[in-house]
């Protein structure tokens, strides 16, 4: 079969997570859903954290959990306890065999290993090129991502979250398992945001990624120096192993991703906008909003009318303008934000869950005289 009623172009989380949740739901049981993907998705790509409370729908998965968060800035440094939140960890293998052999299960959705060329609406149906054949679809959900096309635009700023993670096996014990490193800014700035994060799976193993808010990356070396001086300085440890490499650049910008999409193509996962501009997490959202298309494809509407700006894109980009304008202040903001609010009402923010008035405590818990110059630059 070359015609479908789903296209999906990616088996990472976005497009996985959507083929279940169609694969699931009655109502598509006699709709045919190929997913087209390039790779063999046997192997740990790359490492997903979230939070969430109670036991969730990954627990079966789940690498480690921790009830824990230690935060560090500059004056200020606190360990938190995260109730009712929990934060996971999933690693991309873990996620793909299991998804994957969930998809089994579904006799309307097929995988082929191929890599897509080219994608065209011909609006009564849509034409997918591959390095072997070409399919076509009523509708497409595509993952692949390209930075260019947000970088020649200027309306938005675009920041990138770019990290380089260790998984270190040491020699003596130097990491509290029961507790994670969310944000540690007592590193140097060096006029960025620019933090350590630590997870750790035992006292001797653990992931170490240095991670940065920035408008351009660093080079290799610049990332391991990093990363060996944080070992040898701040965790006192000097005899270790490096198990495993993790790298990774997250676009952060509220650009509108609707003009990648059209009445038939939508485009999905980060190449859609789903990660939280803010903050670059993607997981959690790619699976909520994965439920929520579902929802979307029963009403029939054009694809190009999924996406809606809220409050939350607002602050989102208030956030990104300050960044862009001066990067060196993401410690200070983070580091009220830490100081004068709780990991439960943060998490609930960054879930887009608050109330207006939660909201406004807590853009009151940061600086607000940086956010106020911020709205001021975006309206006049």
């Amino acid at each position: 079969m070359t015609t479908y009623d789903y296209i999906i172009v990616g088996a990472g989380a976005a497009g996985l997570m959507l083929a279940d949740a169609l694969g699931k739901d009655p109502f598509f049981s006699n709709t045919t859903i190929l997913i087209l993907e390039k790779d063999s998705k046997q192997h740990n790509d790359r490492t997903w954290c979230f939070w969430e409370p109670g036991e969730g729908s990954f627990t079966p998965i789940l690498h480690k959990s921790w009830n824990q968060l230690f935060f560090a800035g500059k004056a200020y440094s606190e360990n938190m306890a995260t109730a009712p939140y929990t934060y996971k960890m999933v690693r991309g293998r873990d996620f793909y065999i299991s998804y994957l052999e969930r998809l089994k299960k579904y006799p309307n959705i097929s995988f082929a290993n191929r890599t897509v060329t080219g994608i065209k609406d011909k609006t009564t149906e849509v034409e997918v090129a591959t390095d072997k054949e070409t399919f076509t679809a009523k509708k497409v959900f595509n993952s692949a991502f390209d930075y260019h096309k947000l970088l020649q635009q200027d309306q938005y700023p675009v920041l990138q979250q770019h990290f380089l993670g260790w998984f270190v096996k040491t020699v003596k014990p130097t990491f509290h398992p029961d507790r994670a490193t969310f944000m540690d800014f007592s590193i140097p700035q060096n006029g960025n945001t620019r933090f350590m994060y630590v997870l750790p799976s035992s006292e001797t193993e653990a992931l170490i990624e240095y991670t940065l808010f920035s408008k351009k990356v660093l080079s290799q070396s610049e990332y391991e120096d990093a990363l060996t001086t944080y070992l040898k300085e701040n965790l006192g440890c000097d005899d270790y192993e490096i198990t495993a490499v993790e790298k990774g650049n997250i676009p952060m910008s509220c650009f509108d991703y609707n003009t990648f999409n059209s009445q038939n193509v939508l485009h999905i996962g980060i190449a859609g906008g789903w990660a939280k501009a803010s903050s670059g997490y993607t997981f959690m959202p790619s699976f909520k909003k994965s439920k929520q298309l579902v929802q979307f494809l029963k009403t029939e509407k054009p694809l190009h009318t999924f996406l809606k700006k809220d409050r939350f894109w607002f602050y989102d980009l208030l956030l990104l303008d300050i960044l862009d304008h001066d990067n060196s202040q993401g410690r200070l903001i983070f580091e009220q934000l830490f100081k004068n609010q709780t990991p439960k009402k943060i998490f609930k923010f960054l879930d887009e869950e608050t109330t207006l008035w939660e909201d406004l405590q807590i853009i009151a818990a940061c600086p607000k005289l940086l956010f106020i110059k911020a709205l001021l630059r975006r309206l006049l």
